[in-house]
Order: C-alpha cells, then sequence, then structure tokens
C-alpha cells in the first residue's frame, strides 16, 4: 500500500509539474487584450461629433471618445492610401519600402508590401494571437503582398484601393465574389462574425472600411460621389445645409461642396452606425473590458478647405479649376485618433503631444506584452505611456513625404517638418513654391511665410531645412539632398 500511495503522490506531483506551464499560458492568454484597429479611409479629424463639427451624424465615434482618449495631433506620414497604410502595418516610411504613392490596378504591375518586413500583425500572430483583416488592403496586389503573407491569418475583403458603396466583388476564403448590400454592412457582418468565433481571444482584427471614401467613377453629371448611400445613412443629410469651412475661398464651387458634404457625412454615418453594431457585440460577449479599440483614419481630408478635395493629391474645387493641387496641408495629414482601453486608459481623456500612424505598431505591441523583434527598424515609438496619460519623453517634431507619380498627378515631390511652432514644405522638384507657415499664429495654413524677409522666419526656415534634410539621411530617402536655402 506504501508504493502504491508513493506512486500515486509521485504522479500527482508530476501532473501538477507539467500542467503548472499550461496554466500560466492560459492565464496569459487571458489576461492579454484583444485588439480592434478600426482604419476608416479619407476621413478628417474635423469630420466627428467629437471634433465639434456642426455636420456630423456620429454617436458611436463620439461614445468611443467619451470612454477612451482622444490623441488632437496624430498624423499619417505620406497623405495617401497605400504608403499611409504601409507605415500603420510596419512603422517604416514608405519610401523605405518603394511604395511612395498609392498601389494603381493592374496592369501597372507596381511591388507591394514585401513578406520580409516585420509587421505588428504578424508579431502578434507569432504570440498566439489569432489576427484577421476584414476591409480594405490597398498594400499591394502581387501574392507575395496579400494579408495572408505579411500575418494575418484570415481576410475577407479587397485588397485594391477601388471600392463601391453597394453590391462590392468581396474576397472571401480566397475567391472574389459579388455580394449584395451595403459595403460597410458586409464588412461588420464579417467582422461580428468573426469576433463571435474569436471571442476566447486574444484576437488582433483590422477592420478598415472604405468609406467615406468616395465611389470609383462618377455620377451621371460626370463628378465623383459617394452615392448610393442607404436611407438610414443619407435621409439624415438629405436637406442638410452645410456649414462649409472656407466659404469664401475665391472662386469656390458652393453647390458642389454643399452637395459633397452632404453625401461625405452621409458615408461617415455609414460607418458611424456599423460600429455601434460592433460594440453592441463587444458589450454582449462581455469582453469590451478586455479589449483595446482603436479607431484611426489612413489620413486627413479636405472638403472645401483650401478650395481642393480630396488628400495629398487634391483636387481643386473651384468654379473654372478641377485640376491637381498636390499638398502636404495639416487637413491632409492629421488623422483622427482615439484609443479606448478601459483596464488601463483614462475615459474621456486627450493626448495633446504628436504622434503618428508609425507609432502604432510598437505600441501595440506594448499593450499584447509582446516584444519588439530584434534587429527590425522601427521609427515610431511606444506611446502607450502618453495614452495612459503618464510621462512620456519624446520631441514634438514630425517628418513626413510623399512622392507623387506623374500620372496621379503633377509629380510633386514634397517633404515636410513641422515642429510645434513651424512648418517647412519642400517641392524638391520645384513643381511648386516652397511653403512656410507659422502654426502657433496661422493654424490654418493660410499664409505662406517661406518669402518673408523677417530675420526670426529666415533662421526658422534654415533650422528646420536642415532638420529636414537630417531626417531624409536618417531614412536614406531616395530623394537625399542638402539644398541650400539664403
Amino acid at each position: 500500500m506504501r508504493t502504491s500511495g508513493n506512486r500515486s503522490c509521485r504522479w500527482l506531483i508530476e501532473t501538477i509539474i507539467f500542467l503548472l506551464p499550461l496554466c500560466e499560458l492560459q492565464g496569459l492568454a487571458a489576461e492579454r487584450p484583444n485588439i480592434l484597429f478600426i482604419m476608416t479611409d479619407d476621413q478628417g479629424p474635423w469630420a466627428l461629433g467629437a471634433t465639434g463639427d456642426p455636420n456630423a451624424l456620429t454617436p458611436n465615434v463620439d461614445r468611443l471618445r467619451s470612454d477612451g482618449v482622444m490623441l488632437t495631433r496624430c498624423y499619417t506620414p505620406t497623405p495617401v492610401c497605400s504608403p499611409a497604410r504601409v507605415s500603420v502595418l510596419t512603422s517604416r516610411y514608405g519610401s523605405e519600402l518603394g511604395i511612395t504613392d498609392y498601389l494603381p490596378p493592374p496592369p501597372k504591375n507596381l511591388p507591394g508590401l514585401s513578406p520580409d518586413i516585420s509587421t505588428w500583425p504578424q508579431e502578434l500572430s507569432k504570440a498566439g494571437y489569432s489576427t484577421a483583416l476584414i476591409g480594405k488592403y490597398h498594400c499591394g496586389e502581387h501574392p507575395e503582398s496579400h494579408p495572408t503573407r505579411i500575418g494575418y491569418q484570415d481576410f475577407s475583403g479587397f485588397i485594391h484601393g477601388g471600392m463601391v458603396s453597394k453590391d462590392p466583388v468581396v474576397e472571401i476564403d480566397g475567391r472574389s465574389r459579388t455580394v449584395e448590400g451595403w459595403t460597410p454592412d458586409i464588412l461588420t457582418d464579417h467582422a461580428i462574425d468573426y469576433i463571435r468565433r474569436h471571442q476566447d481571444g486574444p484576437f488582433a482584427l483590422s477592420l478598415h472600411f472604405w468609406a467615406p471614401h468616395a465611389n470609383q467613377g462618377t455620377n451621371a453629371e460626370g463628378d465623383r460621389t459617394w452615392l448610393p448611400l442607404s436611407e438610414a445613412d443619407l435621409s439624415p443629410f438629405r436637406q442638410l445645409d452645410p456649414v462649409l469651412p472656407q466659404p469664401d475661398y475665391p472662386d469656390l464651387d458652393i453647390p458642389r461642396n454643399k452637395r459633397m458634404l452632404r453625401e461625405y457625412f452621409g458615408s461617415i454615418h455609414s460607418v458611424d452606425r456599423n460600429l455601434g453594431r460592433v460594440f453592441n457585440v463587444l458589450d454582449e460577449l462581455e469582453i469590451s473590458g478586455n479589449t483595446v479599440v482603436i479607431f484611426t483614419s489612413d489620413h486627413g481630408y479636405n472638403l472645401g478647405h483650401h478650395g481642393i478635395w480630396h488628400k495629398g493629391n487634391g483636387r481643386w474645387l473651384l468654379k473654372h479649376d478641377q485640376g491637381i493641387r498636390s499638398n502636404m496641408w495639416e487637413h491632409s495629414l492629421r488623422v483622427p485618433a482615439i484609443v479606448k482601453w478601459p483596464q488601463e486608459i483614462k475615459a474621456n481623456s486627450i493626448a495633446t503631444r504628436t504622434v503618428s500612424h508609425l507609432d502604432w505598431y510598437p505600441t501595440i505591441l506594448a499593450m499584447a506584452a509582446v516584444d519588439r523583434p530584434q534587429q527590425t527598424i522601427l521609427r515610431g515609438s511606444n506611446v502607450l505611456p502618453l495614452l495612459k496619460g503618464e510621462p512620456f519623453d519624446r520631441g514634438e517634431d514630425f517628418f513626413a513625404e510623399y512622392r507623387m507619380r506623374e500620372s496621379n498627378g503633377d509629380g510633386a515631390d514634397m517633404r515636410s517638418y513641422q515642429t510645434r511652432r513651424w512648418k517647412l514644405v519642400r517641392f524638391l522638384n520645384n513643381k511648386l513654391p516652397d511653403e512656410f507657415y507659422d502654426r502657433k499664429h496661422d493654424p490654418e495654413e493660410s499664409t505662406n511665410l517661406s518669402q518673408s524677409t523677417d530675420p526670426t522666419i529666415q533662421t526658422a526656415i534654415r533650422d528646420l531645412n536642415a532638420k529636414l534634410t537630417s531626417a531624409m539621411q536618417q531614412i536614406s530617402d531616395p530623394l537625399i539632398v542638402e539644398p541650400a536655402i539664403p
């Protein structure tokens, strides 16, 4: 009996020793937060009720803002789709990866994101997360650049840049087919299904809406449109007389501007309405408390600001000029950014320090308690302390870039460098005159001071030009120059 008892004890001890690591791993998995990364397309930070726009109807994003922290100075490194999205995934500048403008559809077979480049979905997948992308990708259409090759285990959506608001062609289980319905609703249906199937976590879901990007093609008048929209999304704006951002801009096409704003805010409402569905499911499943929700857009947007509509490859919104106006204005570079994490981030808080899309990768890894990969270049920083209201030691300077293809506009090569006070924009191929703004006294960037003879301004221009050149050198910018500024 004694021998049998000893064997039983020994078996019990060995079993406990064997199971302890598994229990620890399960406990770790339970503690690690889910990550829900929501990205809209072409949404300026001004286009939200939470930021005070009188035209917006965004109760669910406003609720998210009241439950989390709003970053009032979040920027994209490039103000167009593909390089901005690459920066979100890799914490690298698009020029470092050969993606400097939006990637066009075939037959132009430009290379996309390489599977050899580290991404945060890839690192979370290695660490035991279930990862998925639902919605727009636009980081390359070649098989080697497919979302499932760069870190996402599951993908439902569209890898290209062009889409429509109704009856989209969606890739599901590796095959593309037309799905009847409203595009935001369809993507949300897939997201909700994924969350329900992975509610035990941890999961990292990127939900990338196409809206509020305008539709492919044009309307009956040959103009770009956001229609059709569902009655639920268009009806609140059909009779709206929208407040224009710059109604006195010379030669502004006011009727067109108002029509575009009505449709644009209807498209934004389509996203907000569906986010309410997602948030309700998180509450229903009782996983809201352990789910990080990040809301942002790939880049900013102008819709009457500076007399243009669109982003860095802006189009004039004038009665007598519909041409391209390349730019790196604040409204093109700044993006909305809200983060909710009930366990760690104070509700209804604000972070006013400068951050960017380059920071999401290291920050998300920190949230998930995943180590940064060794010998991997990350241009951004872990800004989790800032989100939590803790001391955060980093400067306010920010460098941005955009090299536009000739086929995409005027072929401008732009670089910008900004501090809290000043902003310099260089057109390195002289397509347009350089620009310099006093961000403190001219936050709308309406007065170009580059030709000012004021000694203080000239000193600031030389200082920012030196910093811009240094930033280009740090990323081995293919357009590196050291232009002399008198």
